[in-house]
């Protein structure tokens, strides 16, 4: 079967970093192009990481092409105190040698989209700032899309306030705009990737995989917090890409998912109404994570990655 054909928008980013990993590992997806947004660091930053990942895992042939710096209407936020001043934690990555795409991250999403309608999954696993300047120029991104699947929200609790997700936080006019786009989102909110969490078998399987392993997933994993047998911190958007590649890892619920924008206490929050009366749901909700096909899955993934790079081995030419 045919890979599944992606654009990853993200603000690389500790959890970004190992979602990308995952992606680029998965026989069954192919990236077709990397965007970037200001979000956990800055956008400088985020496009950087994402170009030193992209050489890191041999990715070469996929633009990487840098898009908004902040939100639509309100001050810029990061994560800077959680992610570090570099964005991935202690890992050091060696600087690029190829530059970004030119161009702007919403035009490269409109462009994919419209270049193969109906073929293209756009993956959200930062602030919305792109993707809803991609739906403002060109409305139509929502019939062209295969789907969209966003790691952000939450129905119950948030972690940038009590009520709100840092990546509908960071920019909530955004957010309300995507879900308001006409298609069906895919949010997998903190309800499930809090439940991804590291515990020391996961970290002494990574310490196995060489240059990935010692060079990237054990630094960041190791920054992000206390690691014990039980758990440890929450691979956030990794998630979304597992997904993807076996949706039977998480519960989807049908909903309808407002944003909140003008609260004083609440702005971010994703309302959501799973008995919703008179209104077609917008979205499909994760509920659960099964957490430890996910890590299986992942870790068998990252070993490829890891083999890989050890071995030298050229990128695939659709990579």
């Amino acid at each position: 079967m045919a890979a599944q054909k992606i654009i990853i928008d993200c603000d690389p980013g500790i959890d970004d970093a190992l979602a990308l990993v995952l992606a680029h590992g998965s026989p069954d997806l192919e990236i077709l192009a990397i965007t970037t947004v200001g979000g956990n660091v800055d956008l400088d930053r985020t496009t950087d990481n994402a170009l030193r990942l992209r050489e890191f895992l041999g990715l070469r042939g996929v633009p990487v092409t840098p898009g908004s710096a902040g939100a639509l209407m309100r001050p810029r936020v990061n994560a800077a105190e959680v992610h570090g001043g570099s964005g991935l934690g202690g890992a050091l990555l060696p600087p690029p040698t190829l530059p970004p795409a030119d161009g702007h991250a919403a035009d490269v999403i409109v462009e994919t989209l419209k270049a193969d309608p109906g073929e293209v999954t756009l993956v959200a696993i930062g602030p919305l700032t792109n993707v809803a300047l991609a739906v403002l120029r060109e409305p139509r991104v929502a019939e062209w899309a295969r789907g969209i699947t966003i790691l952000g929200g939450s129905y119950t609790r948030g972690n940038f306030s009590p009520a709100a997700e840092f990546n509908i936080a960071a920019d909530p006019e955004a957010a309300a705009i995507v879900f308001g786009a006409g298609w069906t989102v895919t949010m997998i909110g903190l309800d499930v990737s809090r439940s991804a969490t590291v515990t020391r078998a996961v970290v002494e399987r990574m310490e196995t995989m060489g240059r990935l392993g010692g060079g990237l997933l054990v630094p960041c994993v190791r920054f992000h917090g206390t690691i014990t047998d039980d758990g440890g911190p929450a691979m956030h958007d990794a998630c979304a890409i597992a997904h993807l590649i076996d949706p039977s890892l998480i519960t989807l619920v049908p909903a309808v998912v407002d944003v909140e924008t003008t609260g004083r206490f609440t702005s971010g929050m994703t309302v959501t109404d799973f008995a919703p009366r008179g209104r077609t749901p917008n979205a499909l909700v994760g509920t659960s994570l099964d957490a430890g096909r996910f890590w299986d899955l992942l870790l068998d993934v990252y070993a490829g990655v890891a083999a890989s790079i050890e071995a030298g081995d050229p990128p695939d030419p659709a990579q």
